[in-house]
């Protein structure tokens, strides 16, 4: 028999939870198992109002409907936390950085259980901020298999702000509740509506190839694999510090461009006579070479910098290469490409290195009639 997996976004209002569950029973769904994808403080919610025994809501719910604790999986450790770079729990999401971690989580638990073959999940998008329902939706576009949904659930509106509103027990109860005028009135819980609205959503996990499902990955890689196109080209228009690749642009500072384009301008004007470059590294560098031609580099960066004078620039900075500056240099251009290509790029945009130490040399690795140089 499947086993039905409702993963859910939820912030600070853990009704949603009962809600989305009532209204699935509603229409008899069987859930098995609850997934909840929250913030510190949401978590603190659910655990303040959902899960307390014996009077928590979630436990009431059951009770009253007569649905046996020991078939629907939902404890603590199915409350997954967004956290940070330092693995400390999020507050809300008020950053790219927060929005980037949330992404991460819900694309992670969408691969894990859209991977379970005996499974369909349930994602429900109706908690939380728009950006948590985004993220969500996005994660089940990319991993969600024929049997899964999205849903959101629409609650009456005089019901959906209340406090005390969790689902619509069997039993009609009266609920006070707050009008837009902020007058508070009393109405009986019979008269509210929890409606299940299924949401369309064109996956493309079908598209995907196998190589690609063994772990979660961002979505600009999912994204960029389905190009399958054999003529595209890196093409980087020096003046604009821009890159474009398989119908993306990225932005690069003055720095980096400079450094980017010293290794590109280096592979474009190799005369070795190959009609591949693949397996050949004649045109990387060791870093005496790296070293030798800083003249080169600075004037690119100098070209790109504008104005500002020569004499301003950080001796340690792009103008005065060393071993470590360069790494550095070498792991941002690497970030950003991933951040705007996808992982999945990396291996032919990306500085790669080749050789063992002290002997390492440095350079790219796309075919030579792939990169286009606008000077």
């Amino acid at each position: 028999m499947r086993r039905n997996i409702l993963l859910a976004v939820a912030g600070l209002s853990p009704q949603v939870i009962t809600e989305t569950l009532y209204a699935l029973h509603q229409q008899n769904r069987r859930v098995d198992a609850i997934h909840i994808i929250t913030t510190r403080l949401g978590k603190e919610q659910i655990h303040a109002h959902l899960l307390p025994e014996p009077d928590g809501k979630y436990q009431r719910y059951l009770r009253e409907f007569d649905i046996d604790p020991g078939g629907l999986d939902f404890g603590p450790v199915n409350i997954h936390t967004i956290r940070d770079q330092n693995s400390i729990e999020i507050d809300d999401i008020w950053t790219e950085d927060h929005n980037e971690a949330l992404l991460a989580k819900c694309l992670e638990l969408a691969f894990r259980f859209t991977n379970q073959p005996e499974s369909a999940v349930f994602f429900s998008v109706a908690g939380g901020r728009k950006t948590m329902s985004s993220c969500l939706t996005l994660a089940a576009q990319l991993y969600g298999r024929p049997q899964d949904r999205i849903f959101h659930v629409l609650v009456s509106p005089e019901f959906e702000s209340s406090k005390d509103f969790y689902y619509p027990p069997r039993q009609s109860v009266p609920i006070t509740l707050t009008d837009r005028r902020g007058h508070q009135f009393t109405k009986e819980s019979k008269y509210a509506e929890v409606q299940l609205i299924p949401v369309p959503f064109v996956s493309i996990r079908d598209r995907l190839s196998a190589d690609l499902l063994h772990q979660p990955l961002d979505p600009a890689t999912l994204l960029l694999s389905l190009v399958r196109e054999e003529a595209y080209c890196l093409e980087i228009e020096l003046d604009e510090s821009i890159l474009r690749y398989k119908g993306r642009e990225l932005d690069l500072r003055p720095a980096l461009m400079a450094l980017y384009a010293f290794f590109a301008l280096e592979k474009k004007t190799c005369d070795r006579e190959r009609k591949t470059c693949r397996g050949c590294r004649e045109c990387f560098l060791s870093m005496s070479d790296i070293y030798g031609r800083q003249e080169d580099i600075t004037r690119l960066y100098r070209r790109l910098a504008g104005s500002r004078e020569l004499a301003e620039m950080s001796e340690t900075g792009i103008v005065g290469l060393n071993a470590e500056n360069f790494q550095s240099y070498k792991g941002k251009l690497k970030k950003h490409l991933e951040s705007g290509f996808g992982a999945y790029a990396l291996a032919e945009l990306a500085i790669t290195s080749a050789g063992q130490r002290p002997d390492t040399r440095y350079g790219l690795t796309i075919e030579r009639k792939r990169l286009r140089i606008i000077m």
